[in-house]
């Protein structure tokens, strides 16, 4: 049996915040989405035992952050090796061609610039969802 999907959001405008779960959630995504602020209290969530043993998580990622640059925590997530099979989806005002590779080559899994539509970021989420609800990565032996 699988775990749902549970939904980590990393951004740091709440109006963002709220417009971007709002439109989810009126796609028909029911999952549990963590909203944080900072990167800072994503990552202390994100390397607790707890979360780094259970169920599938799919990571919506801003760029510009308060606290630390976006990529470092994709970089961090990446490195990590039980959250590494996250899937990341950038959400972020940032369109610089630089950028976008660099988090493509960071292992992003899909780059989307605000201000979105917000149907089609809903499908991908749930696309996204469906997939990890179904599959199941074997452990490395």
């Amino acid at each position: 049996m699988s775990m749902p999907v549970e939904v980590i959001m990393i951004e740091d405008d709440p109006g963002h915040a709220r417009l971007i779960e709002k439109n989810i959630r009126r796609a028909g995504v029911n999952n549990v989405i963590r909203h944080f602020e900072s990167g800072t209290a994503a990552l202390r969530y994100l390397q607790t035992e707890e979360v780094r043993n259970n169920g599938p998580l799919l990571v919506l990622l801003d760029l510009n952050l308060p606290d630390m640059s976006g990529t470092d925590i994709l970089e961090r997530i990446k490195a990590d090796e039980k959250l590494r099979k996250a899937p990341v989806v950038v959400l972020t005002t940032t369109d610089d061609q630089r950028e976008i590779q660099r988090c493509y080559a960071l292992g992003c899994n899909v780059y989307i610039t605000k201000p979105v539509e917000y149907e089609t970021f809903a499908q991908a989420i749930r696309q996204l969802g469906l997939f990890l609800s179904i599959m199941q990565v074997p452990e490395p032996i």
